[in-house]
């Protein structure tokens, strides 16, 4: 069954190129590491300054795909801004009031209900609770992530269901949040060593892009001489399709759905967010590619959302 859902949840962008190698799944006393050929493509951290995250990415050059600070303390040669800018991560800065964006709350790994490989694609599933100061659960995730690797791309497909457990869970409207990758520092437009950021309207870098919603961003540019990018795709059925985009030129990379009155610039001040009843629940699906030279993401983008994932509700 794990084979066929990988050969669906890929085509044609796997089944129609070269496969990069044999993917494999390792347990480690941090989460799990997934390899390529036993070289490492990813790692699921369990718990890293307050959440779960992914790191490293590293893309078919063999590069990491994202910062490596706060992670790696010998990492030298960049900004330490933004300590909560953890790789790839997901957190939202206003939960009943909660901050879980700068992780003054947390949010805690419970357990693994899935960890599965078939050689061709590895699927991990995540039980995690988000816990205020007063050491109560505000809401539950359940995060679906799916990591597959071709000749000049990796992916990861990463769903998230987000469920209340209080009686009532407001996600506040904020700019801090969701979806997050703070990508390399050699590919921020700010450092302008030829980075730049496109979405699926063509807008370019943080003056035309921040704040809008599109269906992809492309964050892309040349890492150690070679040409990179990271994208992220946002599923149709995904909640709040398609997303706001609160990235920087300086690195950051987040799809945001909440963040609707700072990005409209609207008066009322709370025209983004969503208030859940007890056991009321929204759900997200992104894809991540990283990849090297030119790929074509609006045609992989087109495959993706033809993939049937469910109804997402819907204000």
């Amino acid at each position: 069954m794990l084979h066929r859902i990988a050969l669906l949840l890929l085509f044609p962008l796997l089944t129609t190129g070269l496969f990069a190698g044999e993917l494999s799944l390792q347990q480690t006393d941090t989460g799990y590491e997934v390899r390529v050929d036993d070289k490492i493509f990813a790692g699921y951290v369990t718990e890293f300054g307050g959440s779960p995250i992914v790191f490293p990415i590293v893309g078919p050059t063999g590069k990491n795909m994202t910062r490596e600070y706060p992670m790696r303390k010998e990492y030298e040669g960049v900004t330490t801004d933004h300590r909560h800018h953890r790789s790839l991560w997901f957190s939202q800065g206003d939960v009943n009031e909660f901050d879980f964006w700068t992780a003054k709350d947390k949010i805690v790994h419970q357990r693994f209900v899935k960890a599965e490989c078939d050689g061709q694609m590895v699927l991990l599933v995540a039980e995690n609770d988000w816990i205020g100061k007063n050491q109560t659960v505000v809401c539950r995730d359940v995060r679906t992530l799916r990591f597959a690797a071709a000749k000049d791309v990796r992916i990861i497909d990463f769903d998230i269901t987000v469920t209340a457990e209080q009686e009532k869970v407001v996600f506040g409207d904020t700019k801090e949040g969701t979806f997050g990758i703070r990508v390399p520092e050699a590919i921020a437009v700010e450092t302008k060593k030829g980075g730049h950021f496109v979405n699926a309207e063509g807008k370019t870098d943080e003056k035309e892009a921040w704040g809008k919603r599109s269906a992809w961003v492309n964050y892309h540019g040349i890492l150690d001489g070679e040409k990179v990018g990271i994208a992220i795709l946002n599923h149709p059925s995904s909640f709040r399709y398609p997303t706001y985009w609160h990235v920087r030129d300086y690195g950051l990379f987040t799809a945001n759905p909440f963040g609707v009155h700072e990005f409209e610039r609207l008066q009322e001040t709370q025209a983004g967010k969503l208030t859940l009843l007890k056991d009321e629940s929204f759900t997200l699906r992104y894809r991540v590619l990283v990849f090297n030279g030119e790929l074509n993401i609006a045609e992989i983008f087109e495959e993706y959302a033809r993939l049937p994932r469910g109804a997402s509700r819907e204000e």
